[in-house]
């Protein structure tokens, strides 16, 4: 019999918990129910709350339809302008928004009042660093890779003469940005020697969930990652163990597992990204359980 190995890092992190939590103490409430956006990347989640009549507001003209009731902001954050929309609207709002996103909202804020250059490592799509854009009051450049690190330590500012003049540049990042990746793009962004004020923001549950993530997949035959489709967290957890194991499945609940057992594993390991409830990690393990 292999032996199961799940992550103790692995499930709801505290901003997650917070923000569902506050979610389910509206619904106790009764009125209409509506959260800015999915309030988490977990499609289950997401499902249940509707079910109990919440409704996810996904465009500018639902927006304009709502004139009552409660509207909940998601974990990830949203811009200075989209918080004056929902308050626009009369309805009572909700902040669910992760104290530690909320903390990147002011380091930018200020910093950008400064007349800093703000630079988010990130994935520029993803809705936390669209929403931390939204803090800026000058134009904000988003990092997502090296090869953007090192295109933008050569170009020019506004006034600058030659690229070696300094600039002020402060850095943010993506709470579940991959850290050993930040810590490459800060090593090219410091090196031409501009004053760079580097604030790494990725949250430490983050931080000890890829390392768990990494330590159990290195010694793993079979490593699986449970998340929504749509997590940015547990896709990096997968990319973080498909290095360490060939065999790692990325799933949403147990019934997207499809194993087919050689019959010698010695060990599966299973880690969840934040967004990822306690039950359907559970019903991952007895599924395997039964499988191993």
């Amino acid at each position: 019999m292999a032996e199961i190995i799940t992550a103790k890092s692995a499930g709801f992190c505290f901003g997650v918990q917070r923000a569902v939590e506050t979610v389910y103490e509206e619904v106790k409430k009764g009125g209409p129910i509506y959260t800015y956006g999915p309030i988490i990347h977990n499609e289950e989640v997401v499902a249940d709350l509707e079910k109990k009549g919440v409704h996810v507001i996904a465009s500018d003209e639902e927006l304009a339809d709502i004139h009552g009731g409660t509207i909940i902001t998601r974990s990830h954050g949203i811009s200075r302008e989209e918080d004056e929309k929902l308050r626009a609207t009369g309805a009572k709002c909700v902040d669910a928004t992760c104290p530690f996103v909320k903390r990147i909202h002011r380091i930018v804020e200020e910093n950008s009042a400064e007349g800093y250059e703000i630079v988010i490592i990130g994935n520029p799509v993803h809705p936390e660093v669209r929403g931390i854009m939204g803090w800026s009051s000058v134009p904000v450049t988003v990092i997502e890779n090296t090869e953007q690190a090192r295109e933008f330590i050569e170009q020019k500012t506004p006034g600058q003469t030659s690229a070696s003049d300094q600039r002020n540049i402060c850095v943010v990042s993506q709470t579940t940005f991959n850290a050993n990746k930040f810590e490459e793009i800060i090593a090219i962004l410091t090196e031409k020697g501009y004053n760079v004020r580097c604030m790494n923001t990725i949250c430490n549950a983050t931080h000890e969930r890829q390392t768990e993530a990494k330590a159990i997949a290195s010694k793993a035959d079979i490593m699986i990652v449970i998340g929504g489709r749509s997590s940015s967290n547990s896709a990096k957890l997968y990319e973080i163990c498909k290095r360490e194991c060939a065999n790692t499945y990325f799933i949403q609940t147990w019934r997207d597992l499809n194993l087919s057992p050689a019959g010698n594993e010695q060990i599966i390991g299973i880690t969840a990204g934040a967004s990822t409830p306690k039950n359907i990690i559970e019903e991952v393990q007895n599924y395997v359980r039964a499988d191993f």
